[in-house]
C-alpha cells in the first residue's frame, strides 16, 4: 500500500504528541523537575501526582495507538485524531483561562493546532476517503 506524504506527516506529528504526553507522565511521576500552576493547585519540583500521571499516560498511549492507525491508513484514524486534537486544545484553553501560564501549555497547544490544521487539509481528507475528488 502506498502511503501519501500527508498521512506520514500526521503519523509523525501524532508520535511527537505521544512523546510529549509521555514526558508529562514522567514529570507527574516525579522523575523530571518542573513547576506548574493549575488554578489553586501548585505542583512544585519533583511532585508526585498519580492521577495526573495516569491521565497523561493514557493520553500517550492514545497518541501512540493513533500513530499506528495512521501509519496503517485506517480510515477511522482521521476522525479520531481530529477529536483527540480538539479535546487537547479545549483542555489547554481551560488551563489558560484558569491560572495557568503559557509555558505550561505552549508545546502541546502549538503541536495540536498544527495537527488540527493539517488534518483538515483537503489532500489529507482525500487520502482517508473523507472527501470525494
Amino acid at each position: 500500500m502506498k502511503r501519501p506524504i500527508g498521512v506520514t506527516i500526521l503519523a509523525v506529528l501524532a508520535g511527537i504528541a505521544g512523546v510529549l504526553a509521555l514526558v508529562k507522565t514522567l514529570q507527574f511521576l516525579g522523575l523530571f523537575q518542573f513547576h506548574l500552576y493549575l488554578g489553586p493547585f501548585n505542583f512544585d519540583f519533583r511532585t508526585f501526582n498519580f492521577w495526573a500521571a495516569l491521565m497523561w499516560g493514557l493520553m500517550a498511549w492514545v497518541y501512540f495507538w493513533l500513530t499506528n492507525m495512521l501509519w496503517n491508513q485506517d480510515p477511522s484514524a482521521w476522525l479520531f485524531l481530529a477529536v483527540i486534537t480538539v479535546f487537547n486544545l479545549v483542555m489547554d484553553f481551560a488551563i489558560m483561562i484558569g491560572q495557568g501560564e503559557w509555558a505550561d501549555v505552549n508545546l502541546n497547544m502549538v503541536l495540536n493546532a498544527i495537527i488540527l490544521i493539517y488534518v483538515m487539509l483537503p489532500g489529507v481528507k482525500k487520502s482517508f476517503g473523507m472527501q470525494k475528488s
